[in-house]
């Protein structure tokens, strides 16, 4: 080999090398995981008893976030060949072919079975195993469920509501009320985030034969009318922990001024259904969940400096 081959090799070895870490990066789908992680956090942090550190939960929140990180690379894999059919998603590392499959599900595997392990070491065997559960629920049942039927909307809201009772159990090593509140609040939430999201994407979804409702036959109608449904349901039930006692001022305020965004957002997308209003509906929904966890660690914080 002369020494401009082999100077040419070492290039593009120093140059795979960073392309590939990004690649397997994408297959975690970072920006998902960041916010599975922060609502792990949340829930730790609320079913944390007075000697445990916030910082035992931020490590409850990271292994959340890597079961999340590999069911979104498990994910990727078994659909390559939709992402490949859609205009959206047909440059990501499995359609383009820059991870092969092996790679994928390996690092897959590494990912759920550390954050899986991680929290079965760290804090106990039961939210490891709702951690698993909800990779299963995700990689085998929601991600087939999506060429065959509608229903896969709901069944995928059951493993994004998770993260929060995942958490909440970590620390608390058993369900309690908040727990089940903010799973309810969040099973709710996600459906005018998705149908808002399936109205932007209904014609790469019906090229790649997905079931989504904008994608049916008539769908298109009635998914604006869907989506402000649901974001009318998600009021009373942001409200449950204030009508149960373990939430207070703080908390309802954030509640009501968030779902009321959140619901005028989902009247104009079923008023007028359009792109515009979709990705108003969108935009509102990514900033509805911070605005209500904020709310939710501030408030026994300030009903603390208040009543003492």
């Amino acid at each position: 080999m002369s020494i401009l081959e082999r100077r040419t090799t070492t290039l593009a070895r120093a140059t795979a090398a960073p392309s590939l870490l990004a690649d397997l990066f994408t297959l975690t789908k970072p920006r998902i995981t960041g916010f599975v992680a922060l609502a792990a956090f949340v829930g730790a942090a609320l079913g944390a008893p007075k000697d445990v550190s916030l910082v035992y939960c931020a490590w409850t929140g990271f292994f959340v976030m890597l079961c999340s990180a590999g069911a979104s690379a498990f994910n990727q894999t078994l659909e390559r060949d939709i992402d490949r059919a859609m205009e959206r998603t047909r440059w990501r590392p499995m359609p383009t072919e820059r991870v092969s499959v092996r790679d994928a599900i390996l690092l897959a595997t590494f990912l759920g079975g550390a954050g899986v392990i991680g929290l079965a070491l760290l804090c106990n065997l039961l939210a490891a195993l709702l951690a698993l559960a909800t990779l299963f629920t995700y990689v085998a049942v929601y991600t087939p469920l999506k060429r065959y039927s509608t229903l896969n909307t709901v069944i995928g809201a059951l493993p994004g509501a998770a993260p929060p009772l995942v958490g909440y159990v970590a620390t608390a090593e058993a369900t309690g009320e908040w727990a089940w509140a903010l799973f309810a609040v969040l099973f709710v939430w996600q459906f005018p985030h998705f149908l808002a999201i399936a109205w932007l994407f209904r014609d790469d979804y019906r090229k790649a034969g997905l079931k989504m409702l904008p994608a049916m036959p008539g769908g298109e109608r009635v998914t604006g009318r869907s989506a402000f449904l649901y974001s009318l349901v998600l009021l009373p039930v942001s409200l449950g922990p204030v009508v149960i006692g373990i939430a207070s001022t703080t908390y309802l305020a954030g509640a009501l001024a968030s779902g009321a965004a959140y619901t005028a957002a989902s009247a104009w997308f079923a008023l007028r259904t359009n792109t515009t209003s979709a990705r108003t509906l969108l935009v509102v929904s990514l900033f509805y969940l911070p605005v209500l966890f904020a709310c939710v660690l501030l408030d026994p914080l300030v009903r603390e400096r208040i009543f003492g």
